[in-house]
């Protein structure tokens, strides 16, 4: 059982498969609600919070893709964990969905304990990001705010971004492999792989684009990523 009792909104049109989700998150010890709209589903995350979204990417209304992209245009939702569970599941997929925002990817049909499982991993991920400060001349970084800010504009990264960007800051310089980075900033009892590195560092680096800084983050051909300060 979790020790503090989250909640979980899952948007999935089957009500079969919702119920089996909700049975074996409430067991697990978490609260839900269900919703098979993401028209309702974004009505829902409008007028009250949660913990962690539960997605299905083919759903009326609003689709799962176009749910996740309007939840991370939302300065209040952007941080807001989701996994998405479809039966879309083959890698150029995943990463679509990964490159739109999702957190986590799981294709269908699935085991019930690995579902909670990657849930609990997605929580304990955002209530355990840790972050020291760091000001070089190209952006600063600040711990307790947990933002990032260029020419005092702030940047609009979520946890997991904001993560991975404070682990290359803490040793410009240094080459990542994407093994290493998955162990830090994703933990190493994730399910995730080595694509969700990729598409991560891809929104981050876009986002540190449209300040020009997205030479910050370079790639090193057959081995990972390094941050490369500008001082």
């Amino acid at each position: 059982m979790v020790s503090e009792q989250k909640h979980i909104l899952i948007v999935e049109d089957d009500p079969a498969i919702a119920r089996l989700i909700e049975i074996h998150l409430q067991r697990a010890g978490y609260t839900t609600t269900i919703t098979d709209d993401g028209l309702d589903a974004q009505d829902l995350l409008s007028k009250h919070t949660y913990d962690l979204l539960l997605l299905d990417r083919m759903i009326p209304g609003k689709r799962g893709l176009d749910l996740l992209r309007w939840l991370r245009a939302k300065d209040e939702l952007r941080v807001l964990p989701v996994l998405m569970v479809t039966a879309l599941a083959m890698t150029e997929e995943r990463v679509r969905g990964l490159n739109e925002g999702a957190d986590d990817y799981l294709g269908k049909p699935f085991e019930p304990d690995e579902m909670v499982a990657r849930v609990s991993a997605l929580l304990r991920r955002s209530k355990s990001i840790q972050t020291e400060t760091f000001d070089d001349s190209a952006l600063q970084m600040n711990e307790e705010a947990m933002e990032v800010r260029i020419d005092g504009k702030t940047l609009n990264l979520r946890p997991l971004e904001f993560k991975l960007l404070q682990t290359m800051m803490a040793k410009p310089g240094r080459v990542f492999a994407r093994e290493k980075l998955l162990d830090i900033v994703w933990g190493m009892d994730s399910f995730v792989e080595d694509r969700t590195v990729d598409a991560t560092i891809k929104r981050l680096r876009k986002e540190l684009s449209t300040f020009g800084h997205g030479d910050l983050i370079q790639t090193v051909r057959g081995v990972g990523y390094r941050y490369q300060d500008k001082s």
